[in-house]
């Protein structure tokens, strides 16, 4: 709390009208911890084409949101969170156990997440009260949210220090990760349940019809740009910050939702790295 109440006072120093909403100051931080995460973990998803994986994990959470209606619980986080846990985990153990591709397999999951949670929620039409969830609010960010940012944030990068190598060589080559002595179905299961947690604690404030977009544009535009594995992570990030914070306060002056405005500048950015990448090869 002593840091959130620091950070206030800093971001309140500012010159900028935005700068004086509490709101404004909440969402610029937690843009600030989202989109590192995001950066990294989509150049892995991006790398081990995942782009799919990540957009049923996404739709999961409709579901989720139902289970948690059934159940009782107020706060629908929790059964987010397990579903998508329960996907990732079954969804990696059938890809190596069949060794062959999933898309089919995940477009059957996407089917059946998608509609059996909106036939749960839209009973007696309750569902424009889950609409929020579709489109996400990071404006309404509240400090108990931020909290579990950072407790993500911290996991992410304790995990990307201690596996990282690991996961990078199992993208690149898994015969060879695994003659290393990799752990891949370790690793695969590690990074699939980390990647459902940060997308599912995420949901509320970006949106399940975007965050697919927050996860692999950042990573794609990084992809033209980029020499080395390194330098992959860090265009990555650093286009992931100026999306998420250009996109942020453009939406305050432009009155648009901040998740899609967050979207389009993240998708110019593509389009500049593609350009880039084109005249680079020629």
């Amino acid at each position: 709390m002593a840091i959130i109440e620091l950070w206030h006072r800093l971001v309140g120093l500012f010159p900028f009208s935005w700068a004086h909403y509490g709101f404004m100051r909440n969402a610029l931080l937690s843009t600030l911890l989202i989109t590192p995460l995001f950066a990294l973990l989509g150049t892995m998803v991006v790398s081990n084409r995942m782009v799919f994986f990540t957009d049923v994990l996404g739709h999961s959470a409709l579901t989720g949101i139902a289970i948690g209606v059934l159940l009782g619980f107020h706060e629908p986080t929790l059964p987010m969170i397990g579903l998508a846990v329960i996907l990732a985990v079954g969804i990696t153990l059938l890809k190596n156990a069949t060794k062959n591709s999933t898309d089919t397999v995940l477009g059957v999951f996407l089917a059946f997440v998608v509609a059996l949670g909106i036939v749960i929620l839209s009973r007696q039409g309750g569902f424009v009260r889950y609409t929020n969830y579709l489109i996400g609010d990071i404006l309404s960010v509240s400090m108990q949210q931020i909290a579990w940012l950072f407790v993500i944030f911290i996991i992410v990068f304790v995990y990307w220090y201690f596996a990282g190598n690991a996961l990078i060589l199992t993208s690149i080559n898994s015969s060879l990760a695994h003659s290393r002595k990799v752990k891949t179905l370790y690793i695969e299961l590690s990074f699939s349940v980390l990647l459902a947690l940060v997308v599912m604690v995420s949901i509320r404030l970006v949106g399940i019809l975007i965050i697919n977009s927050l996860l692999v544009l950042p990573a794609a535009s990084s992809r033209n740009f980029a020499q080395n594995a390194y330098s992959y992570t860090v265009w990555a990030a650093v286009i992931s910050i100026f999306s998420g914070i250009a996109g942020l306060i453009a939406s305050y002056y432009w009155g648009t939702a901040s998740g899609a405005t967050i979207v389009l500048f993240a998708a110019g950015c593509y389009g500049i790295s593609a350009i880039y990448g084109r005249c680079r090869r020629k």
